[in-house]
Order: C-alpha cells, then sequence, then structure tokens
C-alpha cells in the first residue's frame, strides 16, 4: 500500500466526517458584494444576533475551514472581522449590495478614504448571478 494513498484515504474520510456541519443555506456572495453578517452574541444566559454589515474583501479556505473577511468604516476608522463561515454564531448572512471587483482580494480599500472606497455595482453578469442563485436555492 502506498503513503499516497493512505492519505487520500484519510483525506476523504475527514470530508465525509464534516460534511454534515457545512451550512448549505449560504447565499451566492462574491468578493466585494456588501453584505449583512447576522451574529449570535451570547451575554450571560441571555441570546441577541447582532448584525455586521460591510464589504466582503477577502475570502480563504474550503470545506468546513472557509472564512469570509468583512471590513466596514465605524466613526471614520476601519474595522474587519474574520468569521468562519460554517460557524454555528452566524445566523445568516444577507446580501445588500453586488460589488463589482476584479481582484480576489480587495487589501487595497484599506489605504482608500472618502469616495474612492466604494466599489461600483455590479451590473456585468447580473443574469448569470441569479440564474446561480436559483439553482442553489432549488
Amino acid at each position: 500500500m502506498k503513503l499516497g494513498s493512505i492519505i487520500m484515504n484519510q483525506q476523504q474520510i475527514l470530508e465525509e466526517i464534516v460534511a454534515d456541519q457545512i451550512k448549505t443555506d449560504l447565499p451566492v456572495i462574491t468578493i466585494g458584494d456588501t453584505i449583512d453578517v447576522h451574529v449570535r452574541i451570547i451575554e450571560g444566559e441571555k441570546e441577541r444576533i447582532q448584525v455586521y454589515q460591510g464589504v466582503l474583501i477577502a475570502r480563504k479556505g474550503r470545506g468546513i475551514n472557509e472564512s469570509i473577511t468583512v471590513r466596514r468604516i465605524v466613526a471614520n476608522q476601519g474595522v474587519e472581522r474574520v468569521f468562519p463561515l460554517n460557524s454555528p454564531r452566524i445566523a445568516k448572512i444577507e446580501v445588500v449590495r453586488r460589488g463589482d471587483a476584479r481582484r480576489s482580494k480587495l487589501y487595497f480599500l484599506r489605504d482608500r478614504i472618502g469616495k474612492s472606497r466604494r466599489l461600483r455595482d455590479q451590473r456585468r453578469d447580473l443574469d448569470r448571478l441569479k440564474k446561480d442563485e436559483a439553482a442553489n436555492v432549488g
């Protein structure tokens, strides 16, 4: 038995174990979208949901380890927060506005100030995205 096949079998076993923990109800989100992330906050015995709205500037990982980075501006300070996509702390994610980005990571927005911080609305391939969302729902 080869070492490569043993490692591959271990990887398949791990993917089968975490398959039921991966969320399937997530919307189609792309880099540059303005999104609302509804986060469950537990304070003592009470639980509430806090909405974090910002621009999706990065997405990394795959499967159970996939995470997103959302950036927003609070009191003229940039705040970035990293959310594991499959975390039970995330109640839901909503797309507020589609942004047009030609990069996979929008770290250059950290240096932008004022109106140059905004991204264009995505008008290209809007029909394709609607079809993708309809396919994911149905």
